[in-house]
């Protein structure tokens, strides 16, 4: 089904006639080779209740991503702008991702699992429990070079019905890693209250996950050797109103973190080098969830904001498998 674009809606959103523009910041001197002074924040789309969870398919040349409030998986067309809805309901779909086939790998809130969507349209059901325990509501995916699929599981999708809906939790909210070879999912972090957002860093050595059960939220690193995860220590302190969600990793490792929710100013995505520093900052008029990159040289950032879908071309390409 295709949707019209509305009007801006909620958030006032108006594109800069003028270059470079402003709403893209060097908080330090290594973000600038970072900006494309001919480039500026676009609006794609405006119209959900709560954008999360971007994945481009360059060979359909289309963003996926999830509504969750309204049990909705939206698709934008590159070609010609149109967004549709790609799959409803979604089981309140939250991350997305592709695994090193190609295909569509998917957080469901409401039916606590992570799935995989074949070539032929059918859904494969990954992992949805833990030595029999059913899961929370799975968050965030991401997918390592030995085809490895590594999720978060917050208990957010059964905390009300806005989400997913309201049950009890079975198990702790872990980091799961699911075996390429024999589907066997294993704990490998234990020891955050609600993980969300998580992402690689270039060479899979460190592991970034975003800590939620903390005030002010963290990012937290770990070493990763294989199957194996170590040495956690937080990595990044959101600080007073800072709010990271998900995020994904460039192939420079940078951090490029949807941010928000405190407060207006913070609204947008956050940009942080290796060492933690923070290097630039997109503003938004709508709290970013989520990002990924895109586009044909995977050099266009794909930023989930609070009803609303954005891009910005920048001077930098994401890590493959983000």
């Amino acid at each position: 089904m295709q949707i019209d674009v509305p009007a801006p809606g909620r958030a006032h959103f108006t594109v800069n006639e003028r270059y470079p523009d402003p709403a893209v910041k060097n908080l330090d001197p290594r973000f600038a080779k970072y900006r494309l002074a001919l480039a500026s924040v676009e609006r794609l789309y405006t119209g959900c209740r709560w954008s999360e969870g971007p994945v481009y398919f360059g060979d359909a040349r289309c963003v996926l991503w999830s509504d969750i409030p309204n049990n909705r998986i939206m698709r934008w067309d590159e070609d010609s702008g149109t967004v549709s809805e790609y799959r409803k309901p979604s089981n309140n779909a939250n991350g997305n991702t592709r695994d090193r086939q190609g295909r569509l790998i998917t957080c469901e809130h409401d039916a606590r699992r992570v799935t995989r969507t074949e070539y032929d349209g059918s859904i494969t059901v990954i992992c949805d429990n833990f030595e029999g325990k059913k899961l929370n509501s799975p968050n965030d995916v991401v997918v390592k070079s030995d085809g490895s699929i590594w999720f978060t599981d917050p208990d957010f999708g059964i905390m009300h019905f806005y989400e997913g809906h309201n049950d009890k939790s079975e198990i702790h909210t872990n980091v799961y890693r699911v075996d390429p070879q024999t589907g066997k999912p294993s704990i490998v972090i234990g020891d955050i209250t609600r993980p969300n957002g998580l992402a690689f860093s270039p060479d899979e050595t460190k592991l970034y996950v975003v800590d939620c059960g903390v005030t002010p939220r963290t990012i937290r690193s770990y070493d990763v050797s294989g199957d194996k995860v170590t040495n956690g220590k937080v990595f990044i302190d959101a600080g007073p109103g800072g709010s990271p969600d998900g995020f994904r990793v460039d192939v420079d490792g940078n951090l490029w973190c949807g941010w928000g929710m405190g407060s207006p100013e913070l609204d947008g995505v956050m940009v942080f080098a290796p060492d933690a520093t923070p290097i630039g900052k997109i503003d938004l008029p709508e709290r970013a969830a989520n990002v990924c990159f895109g586009g044909r040289y995977r050099n266009r950032l794909f930023m989930a904001a609070s009803h609303s879908l954005y891009a910005l071309y920048v001077h930098t390409q994401g890590c493959k498998g983000g």
